[in-house]
């Protein structure tokens, strides 16, 4: 967190030269862009978190630009699937990219990737950052954490996790919590967090490591109920909800953020308005209050810093990768 912390505030800067010495420079086809729909891949199915944040951006976009922004939802094998029919996308700027901390997770879990996360893509923007949080179906587990952590201890392997699948943040933060907590259970993986938070609010599956983004609505709405934030504060958008620290875990930090990409040979001019316009876009009322609910803090980090950011992010969770054992199910 403290890395991330340091690069946005390097990133606000960054941003703002980057805005500044822009304007000298606009040529007539930088002008031009977008004189046509963009499409977004998303590499989970819809209902994710991913969605959260893809689809109210893509609206404020729609209406600052007058031109629509496509969420083309491809899902499976931990968002995986998705980066590589992105990769291989006309670099033109009408195909973009809005991965996730996955994506910096996959390189360690997935031997051999048809794309490389920063060989193939060109990094715009640093959209979100999420806590992640720990919910469960309040039918299944009506009690709070104290009262869930013995119910599982004492019975090792009988409880499970959902994940939005093998390698995404999701399951590496269930790995975190069994080695942190001391505890068992098992790991279901999902083809993205949509159809595993359906299944939670069902009762198929007794819990699951998500982040706020596609989990806040749910616990509002009383369908699932968080019993932990990860980290060592409480979040604003749920100040109910104890931290990590306050539960005895002082060292479970896990966070998911969302970040914009566009193919490698997207041309500088086309990437430079992109990024103005996910800028002016992150500062609006609108996604504001969007970002607000859903627990989540504005990346603000500029091309140089987000590339740097997701550098560092793919060396850190290496080492989480290689501590945990984590494997792909």
């Amino acid at each position: 967190m403290n890395q991330l912390t340091h690069l946005t505030r390097r990133g606000l800067l960054g941003m703002a030269a980057l805005s500044c010495a822009a304007v000298p420079f606009v040529s007539q086809a930088q002008s031009a862009w977008p004189t046509k729909p963009v499409t977004v891949v998303v590499p989970f199915p819809a209902g994710g978190g991913t969605d959260a944040f893809a689809r109210p951006l893509s609206a404020q976009f729609a209406k600052m630009t007058g031109k629509q922004m496509i969420i083309d939802n491809r899902g499976g094998a931990g968002g995986t699937l998705g980066a590589g029919i992105a990769a291989k996308a006309a670099p033109d700027g009408y195909t973009l990219f809005m991965g996730a901390v996955h994506h910096a997770i996959a390189p360690s879990m997935y031997p051999k990737l048809d794309y490389d996360i920063e060989k193939d893509f060109v990094p715009l923007a640093l959209m979100a950052n999420v806590p992640q949080v720990l919910v469960v179906n309040p039918k299944n587990h009506p009690g709070d954490f104290k009262e869930f952590l013995e119910r599982v201890r004492k019975s090792p392997g009988k409880y499970n996790y959902g994940s939005a699948g093998g390698g995404t943040s999701h399951h590496l933060a269930g790995e975190l919590f069994k080695q942190q907590s001391k505890t068992f259970i098992t790991h279901i993986p999902y083809r993205g967090a949509g159809p595993a938070l359906q299944d939670l609010i069902a009762g198929n599956v007794d819990m699951m490591f998500d982040g706020l983004g596609s989990s806040a609505a749910h616990i509002k709405g009383g369908r699932i109920k968080a019993l932990m934030v990860s980290g060592n504060k409480r979040n604003p958008a749920f100040p109910d909800v104890p931290c990590a620290a306050e539960l005895g875990l002082p060292d479970y930090t896990v966070t998911t953020w969302y970040g914009m990409w566009a193919p490698k040979g997207t041309p500088a001019d086309v990437q430079s308005r992109i990024v103005e316009e996910l800028r002016r876009a992150s500062t609006s009322d609108e996604l504001k209050a969007v970002w607000a609910a859903n627990g989540a803090e504005f990346g603000n980090l500029a091309p140089a810093q987000f590339g740097s950011f997701v550098n560092t992010e793919i060396r850190r969770w290496a080492t989480v990768v290689k501590a945990s054992g984590a494997k792909l199910d």
